[in-house]
């Protein structure tokens, strides 16, 4: 059995409430970085407000780590609904996110997957794979981008127009959600569908009204592009994810859309990120003419 760490504690709750109350702090500090943890833990907060309850059965935590002052050096989840369910994990020094991995490993939990910033999520995933015997290997390696200010934006042209998604929509913001996890992983090189959060026609409906939703119509108005993005949290908003149907690619669809889009968060006042898989080339064009620029890296691990 792993020998206990005097120099970090671990702390796990399954209320995302108390966690953010507990780390809220950390996660405003660097708030891009943090964007992922932020977003997914409020709108779990807010839908155990309202008495959703929580999609499907599967681990469901949000944990702290601290060092011996109390300060806390970083956290972590455990949230997603599709399967393996890796946790999330957020930077920390690497003594800290070994100790996490023993925590979870001690806890009798399988954990066979681990995604996040890098190097700690490797970390973890090392020092599980050493616990149970098992070798790390990469599934995805993602970049996190940044479009912070409305100065280093650049605008592009395609023949159409921007509009909200409307309740009418939903059916096709459904489907093309999930034809852009199909599509994800094709582009990426690798079978199956991108894992992503599973998505409801309510949860859609619900992303419609509170305006998360932006669709491109062409001249002739024919709906040929989705791009989505998060609520804000902490002052950042994350855009994705950005769907083209295919037929009409290559006449600037997602160049025009991502572009105001981010011009709209920009001028509500907050910072505009997203992601991109390293191996799909086109997206990383794409968001680099818009002046996104990549922030940091982050890894997508299976323990096996």
């Amino acid at each position: 059995m792993p020998e206990p760490d005097p120099h970090h504690r671990v702390t796990i709750t399954t209320d995302p409430a108390a966690f953010l109350v507990e780390a809220g702090e950390h996660l405003a500090a660097d708030p891009v970085v943090t964007t992922v943890v932020a977003t997914v833990t409020r709108r779990a907060a807010d839908d155990d407000a309202r008495g959703v309850p929580p999609p499907g059965r599967h681990p469901r935590w949000w944990a702290v780590v601290r060092d011996a002052d109390g300060t806390v050096v970083g956290a972590a989840m455990r949230t997603a609904p599709f399967a393996p369910h890796p946790a999330y994990v957020l930077p920390m020094p690497a003594p800290a996110a070994r100790t996490l991995a023993r925590v979870l490993h001690e806890r009798g939990e399988r954990l066979d997957a681990v995604n996040g910033s890098l190097p700690a999520a490797r970390v973890v995933a090392d020092e599980l794979a050493g616990l149970t015997g098992g070798r790390v290997v990469v599934e995805e390696h993602l970049r996190l981008w940044e479009l912070p200010a409305l100065d280093g934006l650049v605008d592009h042209a395609a023949a159409g127009r921007l509009r909200a998604a409307t309740p009418g929509d939903v059916p096709l913001c459904l489907a093309w959600f999930e034809a852009f996890a199909l599509d994800a992983a094709e582009q990426g090189g690798r079978e199956g569908a991108h894992p992503m959060d599973g998505e409801t026609a309510e949860g859609m409906a619900a992303r419609v009204e509170r305006g998360l939703l932006w669709l491109w119509e062409s001249a002739d108005g024919e709906v040929v592009h989705l791009t989505a993005h998060s609520e804000p949290a902490y002052g950042v908003v994350r855009v994705g994810p950005v769907f083209t149907l295919r037929g009409h690619r290559g006449h600037g669809y997602a160049r025009a859309a991502v572009a105001q889009v981010t011009r709209r968060v920009l001028e509500a006042g907050d910072r505009a990120c997203l992601y991109t898989d390293q191996a799909n080339p086109t997206s990383n064009r794409v968001y680099a003419a818009i002046g996104y620029r990549p922030v940091a890296e982050t890894v997508n691990l299976l323990v096996r």
